[in-house]
């Protein structure tokens, strides 16, 4: 897992391919992502790879040949991948996270957002891995704005809840009672004699923090991978009227961010000794036990769909007379909180987090979608 291992690479040559063996170093760190076909796990993948970690992504359907093939709701296959890895770190991205899909397969999408969440918080605990749980601003009504960390949730929705529960799973099979051994002195007054002997305490150590985002959007496979980016056949077809929604008050959030958060505080909560002069296949840890518990992150900029539409036509020089603002609060599908505003100063405080401008991530997100390549030239050139 760790030092020089060899990997095979396909080389190409005109008229001819073939297979060599290439000698890579792996990294001492180790990150395991959940979810990571999906689009966050993507992102927090390449964040962790890109700064000296050996990651690991597991997926289900669209896992092979670049992930982990692992099916989540299988116990045995969760407890073999991460007692074979040991990862000093789990970033646990998967989820059900269509509200709408939610409501319809409630069971399915608990079995995979609390069920599956607890035992790899139980398993993460076993090995000592710090553990960080995605979540969502769904955990809260809207009502009243902005959120911190210990205000009381009340989701509206089934996805909010089974986001919640599984919040519950985690911390709960976070903890670890450990012993400590203690000296304590002892002094006998009358004879001036002192004596000394060891005490046992036990102090809980909890290896889980819950991330909470609101709705993300990034670099998308397709377009309906994201609440965003699903919007901009609408923008980009202005032959025909688009209705907006214009009610719900959402915070954007670019999923290079959260990654490169959970990316921060994984190294802020596991500092590393030098390996070599310890042991190389485990290296010690020097633990920060303030970054555990909950943790709120969101773009900063508040805005309607119908307004994310505006900037998406504005970032690329099309026209957007003919998308509608809707004012109504939606009838259809599963109950959304109108306001879930979350407030991120608990991360702020411990200086991480970034904020990338929701125009410039947009377009960075959607500038490969786009149907008429003269746009392209406008924009870019």
């Amino acid at each position: 897992m760790v030092g020089w291992e060899n990997e095979l690479r396909i080389r190409f040559a005109p008229g001819s391919c073939w297979l060599e063996e290439d000698e890579v170093d792996i990294p001492n760190r180790r990150v395991l992502i959940t979810g990571a076909t999906g689009l966050l796990g993507r992102a927090v993948y390449k964040e962790f790879k890109a700064n000296n970690w050996h990651a690991v992504g597991c997926g289900y359907t669209r896992a092979r040949p670049r992930f982990e093939q692992v099916n989540l709701l299988d116990v045995a296959a969760v407890h073999n991948l991460i007692q074979d890895f040991q990862p000093h770190v789990i970033v646990h991205c998967a989820a059900e996270r269509r509200p709408d899909v939610v409501d319809s397969q409630p069971d399915a999408a608990s079995q995979l957002n609390v069920a599956a969440s607890g035992n790899i918080a139980k398993e993460a605990a076993e090995i000592g891995a710090f553990l960080i749980y995605i979540s969502t601003d769904y955990v809260f009504d809207g009502r009243n704005p902005p959120y911190k960390e210990n205000d009381a949730p009340n989701p509206l929705n089934l996805y909010g809840k089974s986001k919640l529960e599984g919040e519950k799973a985690v911390l709960a099979n976070s903890d670890e009672f450990l012993p400590m051994f203690m000296k304590v002195l002892q002094q006998n007054v009358s004879n001036e004699s002192t004596q000394t002997h060891c005490k046992i305490c036990w102090y809980r150590r909890n290896y889980a923090a819950v991330l909470r985002v609101p709705i993300l959007y990034g670099e998308v496979e397709r377009l309906e991978e994201s609440a965003v980016t699903v919007m901009f056949d609408k923008v980009q077809f202005s032959n025909k009227s688009a209705n907006m929604d214009h009610w719900q008050q959402r915070f954007p959030t670019y999923v290079k961010d959260v990654a490169s958060i959970c990316r921060e505080l994984a190294e802020k909560r596991t500092e590393f000794n030098l390996p070599h002069l310890v042991y190389p296949q485990k290296p010690l840890l020097v633990e920060d036990p303030s970054i555990k518990g909950i943790f709120h992150w969101s773009g900063n900029e508040q805005m309607t769909k119908y307004e994310m539409a505006c900037v998406m036509a504005d970032a690329f020089n099309l026209p957007s007379s003919h998308l509608r603002p809707v004012t109504d609060s939606p009838v259809v599908g599963a109950a959304r909180p109108r306001n879930a505003q979350l407030d991120c100063s608990r991360l702020q405080m411990l200086g991480i987090g970034q904020q990338t401008p929701f125009r410039t991530g947009i377009k960075e997100s959607l500038w490969p979608f786009l149907t008429d390549k003269r746009w392209r030239q406008t924009v870019f050139h």
